[in-house]
């Protein structure tokens, strides 16, 4: 089925209802979470400056990325993505390379001077797909459980 540029936009997700849509893809990235837990951490991420934009296709919505800005001595104002994730029925139709432009205009917007994600070291599709988008590997991010 061939699709029409004109039906797919890109939109900040900001309500409740929005909110509620996006968890249906999030999920998919976020396997663990539940519609509540993830309501009350996004709300909770929200007043530490996390926001959800989603690509929609024909009023489906098929991409969600969640992001902020970041100031810290290493990187300056950077644009960081904290998730970024195409349902799976639709990944390879060109949805989450719009949205990965789309966040990285939206970083510039924000006077951000550098672009940061992180992506788990066992999604390789993922991997093959940044490096393809331009992204290089710039560090390793170090975690432990407290």
């Amino acid at each position: 089925m061939a699709r029409s540029e004109q039906t797919i936009t890109v939109r900040k997700l900001e309500t409740v209802s929005a909110l509620k849509v996006a968890f249906k893809v999030m999920v998919e990235l976020r396997p663990q979470l539940d519609l509540e837990q993830f309501l009350t951490l996004v709300h909770d991420m929200r007043e530490e400056g996390y926001r959800l934009v989603g690509v929609f296709d024909g009023g489906a919505l098929v991409a969600v990325a969640g992001y902020r800005v970041l100031t810290m001595l290493v990187r300056g104002r950077s644009f960081y993505v904290d998730d970024l994730v195409t349902t799976a029925t639709r990944r390879g139709k060109g949805y989450g390379k719009l949205l990965l432009e789309w966040l990285q205009v939206e970083g510039q917007r924000l006077r951000c001077t550098e672009f940061h994600l992180d992506s788990g070291v066992q999604r390789f599709a993922a991997h093959g797909f940044y490096f393809g988008c331009g992204l290089h590997i710039s560090s390793y991010h170090f975690a432990k459980a407290l």
